[in-house]
């Protein structure tokens, strides 16, 4: 669906001049709107890669802090033409970082973040918006952009008109987005939840992360927008400090996980759940957090104690301890592709093989729709029960994703990612830990 824009064109503003203008902008209440009491969404929108395309012209469309299909297509011409491996995800942090430093300047492009608004997201009639656009220009001083904002209702005859919010779009530098982040207490009612959706890598600039994304406001992150280590080790921390979190990439994990364990819904097989010897998951690139991810939540459904970590060059390899004492071996294995899922660290297959008592070794492989698993069929088949499945791609775009967070309202952590990102980020360390 095409996204909903504002009812006018946003005014400038300066910024201290913001909260006076939002008062006298809902003054007048007879004109059939009715205000919604809903939710405050603070969005921390970057967009690097959009704008970096903009500017060297290889993105005829104006910014708008979605992640579209455009803006995939782009992206991966742009990877062909810089010469960046042909494994570069699209949507990685390593393009922007590349284009950054390639010389151009297409002129100026139309930057509507904040002011093109994903469907999903506007028919749950936010009360406010508040988007914070860092700009490429380092030096660009801060606009403010205030306007009204009302959901399209389904029906045009509806009682009591529209439903009704505004939106606040903060652009500039991020220096000087960062002086004049005071002003955000004073626009986020305190009656209503807040979400603070961080667009960004996890460990970019920190001093606004951490003003942004303070208790009791929820956070809405993304661990496969950055770099694997800072990305675990804030979601982590996060969590152990009990504060309400989501991760996208966590969500992204479903079908994963519902394959896995729908491959052990047979009572046979459920009982082989106790007998597993070796994992082995397939990753796309070095980005791990999906795969530690996986790896962590297998680990910790089946109360395996985690051991030993070490990094090699292209995997890490793990040892637990089941229950009954036996070790079990993980292998997180990085494979270049040449034409990878948009994000980076997309999991590619697993391989679960268990070795019951009794009877014959089974074998599960799941395998990604657009990737087979010849690898990780490899070994003795013919003395293995071989079960294979084929995990469908989640659909929906980002903002849906993001969507059912929202629609949600959870106000804590859901308790198995709160599980699984913890022991994740231990693995992580051990594994760093072997190398040191």
């Amino acid at each position: 669906m095409a996204p909903q824009f504002t009812l006018q064109a946003p005014l400038k503003l300066p910024p201290h001049a913001v909260t006076d203008h939002l008062t006298r902008l809902w003054e007048h209440p007879g004109e059939g709107y009715n205000g919604s009491a809903t939710f405050t969404l603070v969005v921390w929108e970057p967009a690097w890669l959009e704008q970096h395309l903009a500017r060297l012209g290889l993105l005829q469309d104006a910014v708008m802090g979605m992640q579209r299909p455009r803006l995939v297509d782009a992206a991966r011409r742009a990877i062909g033409a810089y010469g960046l491996p042909s494994a570069t995800a699209p949507l990685s942090s390593t393009l922007p970082q590349v284009l950054a430093t390639q010389p151009g300047d297409n002129g100026s492009f139309d930057d509507l973040r904040g002011q093109a608004i994903e469907t999903s997201i506007s028919e749950l009639q936010p009360h406010r918006m508040i988007t914070l656009a860092p700009t490429i220009d380092v030096e660009q001083p801060l606009d403010a952009l205030v306007a009204a904002y009302c959901s399209l209702p389904e029906d045009d005859n509806s009682p009591g008109g529209s439903v009704c919010g505004d939106v606040l779009v903060f652009r500039g530098g991020a220096a000087s987005i960062a002086t004049e982040l005071d002003l955000l207490p004073r626009l986020i009612p305190s009656q209503l939840p807040c979400w603070v959706l961080w667009e960004g890598a996890l460990g970019e600039h920190t001093d606004i992360f951490e003003r942004l994304a303070t208790a009791p406001r929820r956070l809405i992150v993304d661990t496969a927008l950055g770099e694997t280590e800072p990305s675990l080790r804030i979601l982590a921390q996060r969590i152990a400090a009990s504060q309400a979190v989501s991760d996208l990439n966590w969500y992204r994990l479903g079908g994963w996980r519902e394959s896995l364990a729908r491959a052990f819904d047979a009572q046979d097989r459920r009982a082989a759940l106790s007998h597993v010897v070796q994992v082995d998951i397939d990753v796309e690139g070095d980005q791990l957090c999906q795969g530690l991810l996986l790896a962590a939540w297998i680990a910790s459904r089946l109360q395996w104690s985690l051991h030993t970590g070490r990094r090699q060059r292209d995997s890490s390899v793990y040892r637990f301890q089941r229950p009954d004492g036996f070790k079990v071996d993980l292998r997180l294995v990085s494979v270049p592709v040449g034409f990878p899922k948009p994000h980076a660290g997309s999991i590619l297959g697993l391989r679960l093989l268990c070795r019951p008592p009794e009877g014959r070794e089974l074998c599960v492989v799941l395998c990604g729709e657009a990737s087979g698993c010849m690898r990780l069929e490899g070994g003795d088949i013919s003395s293995r029960t071989l079960v294979e499945e084929i995990v469908p791609l989640i659909d929906g775009s980002l903002e849906v994703q993001e969507t059912r967070v929202l629609a949600g309202g959870h106000d804590t952590t859901n308790p198995l990612l709160a599980t699984t990102a913890q022991l994740a980020h231990r693995m992580l360390t051990a594994a760093a830990a072997s190398q040191a």
